[in-house]
């Protein structure tokens, strides 16, 4: 019986799954099809998470500005909710690979994802752009949009616990660094920008731009589309995560809740009541 046109086992299984990211095989480790031996020691770490995520290697300049986005949202403290879950984990006695699940698990839309919702509301105002309204008409006409339709927090704006967020002036200060030696156009920038002075126009007070709003500003810079802005915030948060998770493991406490004892939920449900009584409990 002939072989022709059958496949080898290796070859099933090869189509078995398809990926453009990496070639391996024993002895050979290619990624986006460079060795990693010639990529170690050579490249950076958000230089590694660029080409990892869209195949090609950055400039120096642009894994710098990523790094700094990256490094920017690594940790928001114990009143953070993911941060918190990891420490309560930890004090459950998980492992630290659990206790940093439980943690990135619930890095969702209200945490974690205003970075992604900021960007998609930028790139609306940029396809604006792009179609020939000035800047302040597509401002005017997303915002009109948004509060007639969503009637929610415009993404990227204002702080729960902070009047200024610290973090946001300082990136968007590094982003017009950028964009003035050409690594990036700053139009994001200022479509940020213009977005934070038309809502203080409308609410007669400013309500300053946030971490997730700064950061979705340099990942729309760099060219990343808004659904990779919420992976990009897990990995760096994770870092935070990490380490909260690791400190809390190497103290005591054990069965740490979210409130201490002496500090219970309030109770709103049925006041306290007899048990009824029937027939059969005078036998």
């Amino acid at each position: 019986m002939s072989n022709v046109g059958k496949k080898t086992g290796r070859e099933r299984g090869e189509e078995w799954w398809q990926t453009d990211i990496i070639e391996m095989r024993p002895g050979v480790i290619r990624l986006r099809g460079y060795e990693i031996q010639d990529l170690i020691g050579r490249v950076s770490f958000p230089a590694m998470i660029w080409l990892m995520l869209r195949g090609e290697l950055p400039g120096e300049e642009q894994a710098a500005l990523l790094g700094i986005a990256l490094g920017a949202a690594v940790d928001h403290g114990p009143q953070a909710p993911s941060i918190a879950i990891a420490r309560m984990a930890a004090t459950c006695g998980v492992g630290i690979n659990s206790a940093m699940a439980s943690a990135i698990n619930v890095l969702g839309d209200v945490h974690g994802g205003a970075g992604e919702q900021a960007l998609a509301f930028y790139g609306d105002i940029a396809a604006a752009l792009d179609g020939g309204m000035t800047l302040a008409d597509a401002v005017t006409a997303r915002l009109d949009r948004f509060f007639a339709e969503e009637k929610s927090y415009v993404p990227g704006l204002g702080h729960r616990f902070h009047p200024v967020d610290p973090r946001a002036p300082r990136l968007i200060e590094l982003t017009r660094d950028f964009a003035a030696r050409g690594i990036i156009s700053g139009r994001f920038a200022d479509i940020a920008e213009a977005v934070e002075a038309e809502v203080a126009r409308r609410k007669g007070k400013k309500i300053p731009l946030n971490i997730d709003g700064a950061t979705a500003v340099i990942y729309g810079e760099l060219g990343f589309p808004p659904p990779l802005t919420r992976g990009l915030f897990v990995l760096s948060r994770s870092v935070g995560i990490l380490a909260h998770a690791w400190e809390q493991s190497q103290q005591s406490d054990r069965n740490k809740g979210p409130l201490p004892r002496e500090w219970l939920w309030a109770y709103a449900g049925t006041p306290v009541r007899p048990f009824p009584q029937g027939d059969d409990d005078s036998k």
